[in-house]
């Protein structure tokens, strides 16, 4: 409860003296899932949320709670959920550490291209970015895994606010300028802790080089389209650093200790059911 009453207070001030207009561009999945329980309570704050989506989604559904704007992919409910389910399967399988890379790579470029898809339907429908124009938002609330909501923020002049658990390749602590050594935070696959000895440092060093060409390989598509659709050159780093607050999905309980910016809220907690406990 501390944690969604936090969330909600950073969030609130959207507008001081009435309910601010806040532009919603989640990313399907369990990140909307613990982002809708933020937006619930957004709501009864007496904020006016408008969430745009696609119409081909796994749980982003309409519904009477937010004004929903849905617009037309190119894709079915059975490609979308077979992508979806082969990505899950090659999370928990086992293998080398060059098994998993290849089965990362195969998952974000299938996973990639569908999220791609989805973004330029979405920033090229003429109808619907007219219409989010005229609405003069306050903030656009997003999760910067999919790019295309700080896209908007940028094209709309808003600040923006984003919720995330981590970005791949730790983009979220290169765009805050946020010091993130090897010799000190563990990368992903290694299952080292915070203590590592020099082996295990260069380990670590060792580890972190693939991200760089993955991360451009995932996000290099998303800084053509921004720069298309904004006219000038942008790359992705540079629509993140715009950023106003870091909401992370993160608590030090279950992940290591690390440095963070003064602008990168750990909210841990805000997607669990918040039920009393029984004697």
């Amino acid at each position: 409860l501390h944690v969604m009453a936090t969330l909600v207070l950073l969030l609130s001030v959207l507008n001081l003296a009435a309910g601010g207009k806040l532009l919603v561009v989640p990313m399907d999945g369990s990140h909307w899932l613990s982002m809708r329980e933020v937006l619930y309570s957004l709501k009864e704050k007496g904020h006016e949320i408008v969430v745009v989506a696609p119409e081909i989604s796994l749980y982003i559904k309409p519904t009477k709670n937010f004004d929903m704007k849905m617009f037309p992919v190119p894709f079915t409910q059975e490609e979308l959920d077979y992508t979806f389910w082969r990505t899950s399967q090659d999370v928990f399988a086992e293998g080398s550490f060059l098994e998993r890379i290849v089965k990362t790579y195969e998952g974000v470029k299938n996973t990639s291209a569908m999220f791609l898809s989805t973004c330029t339907h979405l920033l090229y429908n003429k109808e619907l970015v007219r219409y989010l124009e005229e609405r003069k938002f306050d903030a656009v609330f997003t999760d910067p895994l999919l790019p295309c909501g700080q896209i908007l923020a940028e094209h709309l002049s808003v600040p923006s606010v984003l919720f995330l658990q981590q970005i791949p390749c730790g983009l979220e602590f290169e765009a805050t300028q946020c010091p993130s050594p090897p010799s000190y935070v563990p990368r992903v696959f290694t299952d080292l802790t915070d203590r590592m000895n020099f082996f295990q440092r260069v380990k670590n060093l060792i580890f972190d080089i693939p991200n760089y060409f993955l991360c451009d390989f995932v996000f290099q598509p998303y800084a053509k389209l921004a720069s298309e659709f904004l006219q000038r050159d942008v790359t992705v780093l540079d629509l993140l650093r715009k950023a106003s607050i870091w909401l992370m999905k993160l608590d030090f309980v279950l992940h290591y200790p690390r440095p963070l910016m003064p602008n990168m809220i750990l909210v841990s907690g805000v997607n669990c059911a918040h039920k009393e406990l029984t004697q």
